[in-house]
C-alpha cells in the first residue's frame, strides 16, 4: 500500500485533508508514528436520509467531510487528526433513511472501527457524527469502549456548533441549506411538502419553508458557514489533544 495521495483523476474515497486521511498511509508509517499517544483519530459517523433540504441523500456526509477537512487545514502540521473513511451504513429507521442497519449492527460497527484503530496503536479516538438519529449510538458506542477497552473516547456531533439535521428541534436548517448548496454548488430541488413526508416515531420530515437561497447568494454566504464550522471542530480537536491520557486500565 502506498502512503501517497492518488493521482488527481482518480475518484475520492471521500472529501478529506490529504495530510489527515487514515487511508493514504502505509502500515509501516503507523508502525512509525511519532506521537501516537497524543494523535487525535477522527471516526466520521454520516447517515442517508432525506431531510427535506432538497438536496441528495448523501448531504450529511457532504457537510461533515467538508466540515473536517477545514478543520485539520486550520491544524498545524505535526498536530493534525487522522481521520478513518466515514461510516456510510449506520442507524435508521424509516423510509426517508437509505441503506440502515439496526442499533446493535451500528454499535458494532463504530466498536469494530475503534478496536482496528486501537490495533494499531491509537487510544485517542473520536466519533464525530451528522445524523440525529445516531446520537444515542455514538454515545453509547464511546461509553462502553471507554470501560471495558480503556480507550480515550469523545464524541462530537454537528448538531452541538449548529448545523443540526433533526427535523424538530434544529434552528439551523437554513444554514445547512445554504451550506450544502454551495458545497454541491447546486441550488435544491423544489419539492412540494405533499409529495414526500418521511417520519421516524413521531417526528415528521418535513420539506423546508420557503424559498431557498439562490446558488449565487450561498457563494456568499457558504465559505462564512463552513469557516465558522471548521474552526469550532478545529478548537474541539485540539482540546482533545491536550486531555490527559486516562489512567484508568481494563481488568
Amino acid at each position: 500500500m502506498s502512503s501517497a495521495a492518488p493521482a488527481p483523476d482518480s475518484p475520492p474515497l471521500c472529501v478529506v485533508d490529504d495530510a489527515s486521511f487514515w487511508a493514504w498511509n502505509s502500515w509501516a508509517k503507523f508502525e512509525a508514528w511519532p506521537d501516537k499517544d497524543n494523535t487525535v483519530v477522527v471516526i466520521p459517523v454520516a447517515g442517508m436520509a432525506d431531510w427535506g433540504l432538497g438536496h441528495p441523500l448523501d448531504v450529511e456526509e457532504t457537510v461533515l467531510t467538508h466540515v473536517l477537512k477545514d478543520a485539520c487545514q486550520r491544524t498545524p502540521e505535526g498536530r493534525r487528526p487522522l481521520v478513518v473513511p466515514p461510516l456510510r451504513f449506520v442507524f435508521g429507521a424509516d423510509k426517508s433513511c437509505a441503506f440502515p442497519v439496526d442499533q446493535p449492527t451500528a454499535l458494532a460497527l463504530i466498536a469494530e472501527v475503534a478496536n482496528s484503530v486501537a490495533a494499531a496503536g491509537f487510544r485517542r479516538i473520536v466519533v464525530m457524527n451528522s445524523s440525529p438519529w445516531n446520537e444515542e449510538v455514538c454515545g453509547a458506542a464511546t461509553r462502553d469502549l471507554r470501560v471495558f477497552r480503556s480507550l480515550h473516547m469523545f464524541q462530537m456531533h454537528l448538531s452541538a456548533i449548529d448545523l443540526d439535521f433533526h427535523p424538530i428541534r434544529s434552528r439551523s436548517r437554513r444554514r445547512l441549506q445554504t451550506l450544502a448548496t454551495y458545497l454541491l454548488g447546486a441550488e435544491p430541488e423544489k419539492l412540494e411538502t405533499s409529495t414526500f413526508v418521511p417520519t421516524w416515531g413521531e417526528e415528521t420530515v418535513t420539506t423546508l419553508a420557503g424559498p431557498a437561497v439562490t446558488l449565487v447568494d450561498a457563494l456568499v454566504e457558504g465559505p462564512a458557514i463552513l469557516a465558522g464550522a471548521g474552526a469550532r471542530v478545529a478548537k474541539l480537536l485540539a482540546d482533545i489533544r491536550e486531555r490527559a491520557p486516562l489512567t484508568h486500565k481494563t481488568p
